[in-house]
């Protein structure tokens, strides 16, 4: 009877998750998971319910059971009640899954390869990974010899099965098969490059193996240390996400962003890089703002439903100036230099980044340099202050920092 009972559930958990499949969704390549990401850049604020109410569709709507992983956590403990506790006050009904380097009283190793457990998770509707440390979820979650725990191996059923795997921060850099592991800064990643097993090392792979993901990505600028890793490891494209913003990814591979800010796409697919200092041409970036969506196969951009309406038109440009921005990893600064070159009559924008005279390879900077292509178009929207822009060409080259930067005005 328990078994029936079971297998009862199961079905209607996968009845509940696909009232949600869209009709595009029915080209799921054959063997493809059946179920969704929701790739969150950090920060995400407790009221931005759209992306917490996406998730708990996802998982199958009012009452979903959603695993909690505060693996990455350094208070496991802490970090999954306040998650349970949110996902709870939006309907979910969410549990704490006990599988943590730093939870005390705890042995991971024993807990990530219970049964029990690992079948709480199979038969859930979804899992949600907090932020921290994300090479404290690998750890936890696979063996030392790589190989998986039976907790992973259920999350991986459970996805395939048409489930939810949503995570934050630690919990979104783990959705690629390759992820930072212990990354120096944005500009050191540029000026040192990284090397396997150090400052990347690899991720849990829910995306697939030809996507690369980082997060927090335009308030720290991250978008710049994608590139060194995407060539070391051949990946031709790259997603990375902004805090308090999410990536949907639905099985037939559609990106959907969603939340405060927004995402940026590198495409890799003909772009060239020279040896020696970082040097690589022909990138081509694209912004995509709250609602627009992206196809992982296909690569189309389709901009939200707020700026259908508002493809920009090239021979009527706002901005009338030369386009320079003196950081380009500051905080957004990216989105704004590229917003500006989509709406402007000049046909390049020029961005820096440079660093202090006493860190490592202080004569060495890079010129980031944005060119409007055949095919970049721009959308903007009609009621709020934002861009969507898309297949803008990005080159950067190494530049000579000359000491002193700067001197005093003489009187």
């Amino acid at each position: 009877m328990l078994r029936i009972a079971l297998r009862v559930v199961l079905v209607l958990l996968a009845l509940a998750s696909a009232q949600f499949v869209s009709g595009a969704e029915a080209t799921v390549a054959k063997g493809a998971p059946k179920g969704s990401l929701v790739i969150i850049g950090g920060n995400l604020r407790p009221a931005n319910a759209p992306v917490w109410e996406r998730v708990l569709q996802l998982a199958g709507g009012k009452d979903a059971r959603i695993a909690v992983f505060a693996s990455a956590s350094g208070y496991p403990e802490k970090s999954g009640k306040s998650l349970v506790d949110r996902l709870n006050s939006y309907g979910a009904k969410a549990f704490f899954v006990p599988v943590a380097v730093k939870l005390a009283g705890s042995d991971y190793h024993t807990a990530a390869d219970d049964p029990k457990l690992a079948e709480l998770v199979r038969s859930a509707g979804g899992a949600f990974f907090a932020g921290g440390d994300q090479s404290r979820i690998t750890s936890a979650l696979r063996h030392e010899d790589g190989s998986n725990t039976r907790v992973l191996d259920a999350l991986w059923d459970m996805y395939r099965r048409g489930g939810v795997i949503a995570g934050t921060s630690a919990g979104a850099a783990i959705m690629s098969s390759t992820m930072f592991g212990r990354p120096r800064t944005v500009l050191a990643t540029l000026k040192l490059g990284v090397e396997d097993g150090k400052e990347i090392t690899d991720g849990l792979g829910f995306i697939g193996d030809d996507v690369f993901v980082d997060q927090h990505l335009l308030v720290r600028g991250r978008f710049a240390r994608m590139l060194p890793a995407m060539l070391a490891k051949g990946y031709k494209l790259g997603l990375g996400v902004d805090e308090d913003t999410a990536m949907v990814v639905l099985p037939n591979r559609d990106v959907e962003v969603l939340g405060y800010k927004g995402a940026l796409v590198l495409d890799l697919a003909n772009a060239s890089a020279r040896e020696g200092a970082f040097n690589v041409s022909n990138v081509r970036v694209s912004y995509l703002d709250n609602g627009d969506r992206f196809n992982i196969a296909t690569h189309e951009f389709t901009p939200s439903e707020e700026k259908a309406d508002g493809k920009l038109d090239p021979s009527r440009p706002y901005y009338r100036e030369p386009l320079f921005a003196a950081d380009i990893l500051g905080n957004t600064t990216v989105v704004d230099l590229m917003s500006k070159l989509i709406d402007s009559d000049q046909p390049e924008a020029i961005g820096l980044t440079l660093g202090s005279p006493n860190g490592v390879q202080p004569d060495l900077g890079f010129e980031f340099r944005f060119t409007r292509a055949t095919d970049s178009v721009g959308y903007e929207s009609a009621s709020t202050d934002s861009y969507s822009i898309y297949n803008l060409r990005l080159d950067i080259r190494p530049i000579l920092i000359r000491r002193p930067l700067y001197q005093y005005k003489q009187p």
